[in-house]
C-alpha cells in the first residue's frame, strides 16, 4: 500500500513513518502537522522588545524649585502646632479609654449588684412563704378569743376619731365618747 505526500508507507511487516513537516497557511499563523509517533517540541518565538530611550532630566525653572522646597520645609509654628495637636490627640485617646473602663467597670457593679438582688428577692420570697406557710389562722383565731379574751368587731363597738398629729396613737387612757382627741383644754372647745 502506497500513499501520497506525508502519509506512511506500510509493506508487509515492514513499517516506515514519514517523519517529515508540512505547514498550512490559509489564517496567516504557521501551523505544523506533525506525522510519527514523536512530536518535537515547539520553540517560542523571540519577543520583541523596545528599546526605552534614556529620558533626560527635565529642567525646571528656579521659581519651581523654589515653590518646591518651601512645599517640602516645615516652619517651626507650624511644627508646634502639629506637636500641640498630636498631644490633644494622645489626651482625648487618654480620656476616652478612661471613660470607657469606667463604664465597663460600673456595668459589671450594676450587674452584681443586680444578682444580689434576684438572690435577696428569691430568699426573701421563700421566708415569706414559709412564714405564711407555718401560720394556721384557725389557731390563731382561737387562742385570741378563749385566751385573750377578743370578740369580733360589731356596731357600736368601733369609735372613729380624728388624730391631731402623726401617723399613730399611743392609747393611755380611754377614747372618748365624741371621738376628739386632743392635747390641751382649748382643742376640745
Amino acid at each position: 500500500m502506497t500513499a501520497g505526500k506525508g502519509h506512511f508507507v506500510m509493506a508487509a511487516r515492514r513499517s516506515t513513518y514519514n517523519y517529515r513537516t508540512t505547514e498550512l497557511r490559509g489564517d496567516g499563523y504557521g501551523q505544523f502537522y506533525v506525522y510519527g509517533n514523536a512530536v518535537r517540541q515547539a520553540e517560542p518565538l523571540p519577543k520583541k522588545t523596545l528599546k526605552a530611550r534614556p529620558q533626560q532630566p527635565k529642567r525646571t525653572s528656579r521659581q519651581v524649585a523654589k515653590n518646591r522646597n518651601r512645599a517640602m520645609s516645615i516652619s517651626p509654628a507650624y511644627a508646634v502646632f502639629l506637636a500641640v495637636a498630636a498631644v490633644c490627640a494622645v489626651l482625648v485617646c487618654m480620656l476616652y479609654l478612661n471613660l470607657q473602663s469606667d463604664v465597663m467597670s460600673r456595668s459589671e457593679h450594676v450587674t452584681a449588684m443586680q444578682e444580689e438582688l434576684a438572690e435577696l428577692t428569691e430568699a426573701n420570697n421563700t421566708a415569706y412563704n414559709s412564714a405564711a406557710d407555718s401560720v394556721n389562722l384557725e389557731t390563731v383565731r382561737d387562742r385570741a378569743m378563749n385566751e385573750m379574751g377578743m370578740v369580733y368587731a360589731s356596731e357600736g363597738t368601733v369609735v372613729e376619731y380624728d388624730s391631731p398629729s402623726g401617723e399613730y396613737v399611743k392609747q393611755y387612757s380611754n377614747i372618748p365618747e365624741s371621738g376628739v382627741l386632743a392635747k390641751s383644754s382649748d382643742a376640745a372647745k
